[in-house]
């Protein structure tokens, strides 16, 4: 009884130790389009998923695009169903690489970051830098960058065409574990 007791802690260790990916469901990720003197076009949600695997510096985070909240409820309402037209592209995703990740680093690194990006049924490839910093044994990652709504063929309306921004900056703040 000792000895498989042992055994299956010293496995236990081995799997915690070799594991590789780290991720998380409660991400971070805002985005703002205002336009200075205009009402704020801005959102949050705290519910992207996101998987790094440590071994490979593979990245991707998934967001569903219903879970953006607005200050204003009939501005989420014209987001969701006229812009990014949530019930036919319910999800945004990126998939790409942390390029030379070094899981080693623990103090606050910047990294390229490379890979696609899907909005509203779009696919792009976006090139920007990631910072990461482990702290108590969690990675916590932040990028941010700009897009434009033209780009993933999000068709912006005459009349309020002047009251967003062209290039809608991108913050994403995500706090990566083993689980």
């Amino acid at each position: 009884m000792k000895k498989s007791a042992i055994l299956f802690v010293l496995l236990l260790s081995a799997v915690t130790v070799f594991s590789q990916k780290l991720n998380t469901r409660s991400g971070e990720i805002k985005f703002e389009a205002s336009m200075p003197a205009l009402e704020e076009v801005a959102a949050k949600t705290n519910s992207a998923s996101c998987v790094l695997d440590q071994s490979s510096g593979d990245f991707a985070a998934l967001v569903l695009v219903k879970s953006f909240k607005f200050k204003v409820p009939l501005m989420e309402e014209h987001f969701n169903e006229n812009y990014i037209e949530s019930s036919k592209f319910p999800k945004a995703t990126f998939k790409g690489k942390i390029v030379n990740y070094d899981k080693s680093k623990t103090g606050k690194t910047t990294y390229d970051l490379e890979g696609d990006l899907t909005i509203h049924g779009v696919t792009k490839k976006v090139k920007t830098k990631i910072t990461t910093e482990t702290k108590s044994g969690k990675v916590e990652a932040k990028s941010s960058f700009s897009v434009k709504a033209e780009d993933y063929n999000i068709e912006i309306p005459n009349l309020v065409k002047n009251k967003i921004a062209k290039n809608i900056t991108i913050d994403c703040l995500f706090s990566l574990a083993a689980k």
